[in-house]
């Protein structure tokens, strides 16, 4: 991502010009006791991704089941294939639990006084790294989901079967792993189109309304200052000429999306406005810029899981872009 980026803030007044090192930064000892809690989650962040990548659900042997629902043996082979599954589904869950501590730390960090939420970002960049790679997993996930309806599917099968087996008093073993209260949850969750994106958007109000005594500015500024981050990397020559791979750039566009859809839970008035510190409308123009396929899964989450978009107060020009 090339070792220095700075950040051009020509919309925000007095924000000073600082630089972010995404790629290189290492933990201060200030930073070393959060860095390393937040570290213990991301370790696992690849191995939740490629065990989503691999999940290729139980249609079949769910469709066999219930379409002779006299022949038993189909029904145990359906069962014993939903039920890993759903173990899987619950490590998925359990992880976006985990996630949401972590992104709370960051952010204690990164809005706390004495300073500014700019001056966080430029002297704990290591803390700024971890946010944008939580960020970067987040949009990651919720692409492969959505294009997994088998989860859904899968889910509700498994529920249905316990319910019925409940009921006829057979002894199920997995109701120690995922008992009725989890289930309900997980169900919640998965219901979600981006579930990882909505349990960030919720910690991040939650962390708002918890903190009463901290300014709301420390916790929008902090969002808005890493948008600005990754839309001028983005839109610079300099700065994407450095980037070693197109992986870059879609991290950077992932993260630019990630804090515009926070910004957006969390501001009043949303990410949208013309008072927005947000150039919403830069932002647009460099994920229409890349590749549509790059890109079409980003835009649709700036469509359908902000909060805001639709609003009055959105600029026409801009949900004309986003159409």
């Amino acid at each position: 991502m090339g070792n220095l980026l700075k950040v051009l803030t020509r919309e925000i007044e007095n924000y000073p010009h600082f630089f972010l090192d995404f790629e290189n930064a290492q933990p201060t000892d200030c930073e070393r006791e959060v860095w390393n809690q937040v570290n213990a989650v991301l370790q696992e962040s690849e191995s939740i991704l490629s065990g989503l990548q691999a999940y290729k659900g139980a249609g079949q042997e769910i469709r066999d089941a219930i379409q002779n629902p006299n022949d038993l043996l189909l029904q145990e082979r359906a069962w014993d294939s939903v039920c890993p599954l759903v173990i899987r589904l619950k490590k998925f869950y359990g992880f976006s639990l985990r996630l949401e501590k972590a992104l709370q730390s960051l952010l204690e960090s990164l809005t706390c006084p004495p300073y500014t939420p700019t001056q966080h970002l430029e002297k704990e960049q290591a803390l700024a790294k971890q946010f944008a790679e939580i960020l970067h997993f987040t949009l990651r996930f919720d692409e492969l989901k959505m294009r997994i309806p088998a989860i859904q599917n899968d889910f509700s099968y498994y529920r249905r079967t316990i319910s019925r087996n409940r009921i006829n008093n057979m002894n199920l073993d997995i109701e120690n792993e995922v008992n009725n209260e989890m289930a309900n949850r997980m169900s919640l969750f998965y219901a979600e189109a981006t579930p990882m994106l909505k349990t960030l958007s919720t910690a991040t109000t939650n962390f708002v309304t918890e903190n009463k005594t901290l300014p709301l500015e420390n916790t929008t500024d902090c969002l808005s200052t890493m948008a600005s981050v990754c839309k001028v990397m983005l839109e610079t020559p300099e700065y994407t000429s450095r980037f070693n791979s197109e992986e870059t750039l879609l991290f950077c566009m992932r993260v630019m999306v990630g804090v515009i859809i926070l910004y957006d839970h969390v501001h009043p008035n949303g990410a949208f406005t013309k008072s927005s510190k947000i150039d919403m409308k830069g932002c647009i123009k460099v994920l229409k810029d890349q590749p549509a396929d790059n890109v079409e899964g980003l835009l649709n989450a700036l469509k359908f899981t902000t909060k805001h978009l639709n609003d009055e107060s959105t600029p026409k020009n801009i949900r004309t872009m986003l159409q």
